[in-house]
Formats: structure tokens, C-alpha cells, sequence
């Protein structure tokens, strides 16, 4: 191993002992002609793409590799997987969950529905991958800026019935 790789061998191993949400893990890293490697068990999708957003801005880090499971300390099924996206996206106050739903399948999280901006489906993508048991998140919300008009019976009707994509000749998934 170069002195480089081992340099950076040890900044990755600091980051990942020393990080608040990771170190109870015992992530371990490797590092070979600059591409690094982790290997272990995380909690959360979130927690394992932070990692991923904190590595790749790490200097010296030309390829990342993580080889890290997202499992939970039980066995979660699909209910309670859905369960816990809807309390994480109710508990966000960035999220307005009137006119968002999910469903997961196989631990991959699905949000259906209406959101007001790009910015509103984002933060609902990032509060999904908070829940256990989350290894992935497909985003299917419509952006509506100003959301629906309650006093709108057509649109209310069509929400209700969850027709939304007629207009748009699109199928449901679900």
C-alpha cells in the first residue's frame, strides 16, 4: 500500500470512529490506489448515503466502493416499513403530507402523490430514507406549485379516487 492509500486509510477510518451517527457501527475501510472501500452494517439508507456525500468530497478519493448493508436490529416487514416513512415524513414540518402517500415493497419505498416544489420532493425523498428498514426510495410525486385547490371538487375528486395520472396518460404502479 503507497503512503498516499495509507494516508487516506486513516482519514477515512477517523471519519468513520469519530462521526456521531456512525462510529457504534464499526465501519471499516480500505483503501487501493485511491478508491476506498467500506464494509459493514448501517441502520439507514440516510445514514449510508451521508457517508457516501462525505466521502466523495473527501481529498485524495478517486472511486468509492460501499460495501454496507442497510439492516435493521429485527426483522421489519413491508407494513411497518410504510408505517415508519409516513411517521418520519408526518414528523417534518418541510413535508406537507396531506397529499403524499407510500408504499414499500421488498424494503424500496415508493412516494405517490402531489408536492408543491422540487424542493418539497426532495426533502420528502431524504425523510423516506430515514426509516428502518429503507433500501431504497422511487419518488413518483407530481410537482403542483400551489398544490391542489380545495374548492377545486374535479381535483379533489381525482385526488381522492387517486386518478392523478389520467391526465398525464401515465399508468399506477399501485
Amino acid at each position: 500500500m503507497s503512503d498516499k492509500d495509507k494516508a487516506l486509510q486513516r482519514r477515512v477510518q477517523q471519519f468513520l470512529d469519530n462521526d456521531k451517527d456512525l462510529k457504534g457501527y464499526g465501519l471499516k475501510a480500505n483503501v487501493v490506489d485511491g478508491e476506498v472501500q467500506v464494509s459493514g452494517v448501517v441502520d439507514t439508507l440516510s445514514e449510508k448515503t451521508r457517508l457516501e456525500e462525505n466521502l466523495k468530497k473527501m481529498p485524495g478519493v478517486k472511486r468509492l466502493e460501499l460495501g454496507l448493508a442497510v439492516s435493521t436490529d429485527g426483522a421489519i416487514d413491508d407494513k411497518s416499513v410504510t408505517e415508519e416513512v409516513m411517521e418520519e415524513l408526518n414528523a417534518n414540518p418541510q413535508v406537507k403530507l396531506r397529499h403524499i402517500g407510500a408504499k414499500s415493497v421488498d424494503g424500496t419505498v415508493y412516494l405517490m402523490g402531489t408536492v408543491e416544489t422540487p424542493g418539497e420532493e426532495q426533502e420528502a425523498i431524504k425523510t423516506a430514507q430515514k426509516a428502518r428498514g429503507v433500501t431504497g426510495v422511487v419518488s413518483q410525486l407530481k410537482i403542483r406549485p400551489g398544490g391542489y385547490d380545495d374548492y377545486d371538487l374535479d381535483a379533489i375528486f381525482h385526488h381522492q379516487v387517486n386518478n392523478d395520472n389520467e391526465d398525464e396518460g401515465e399508468a399506477r404502479l399501485f
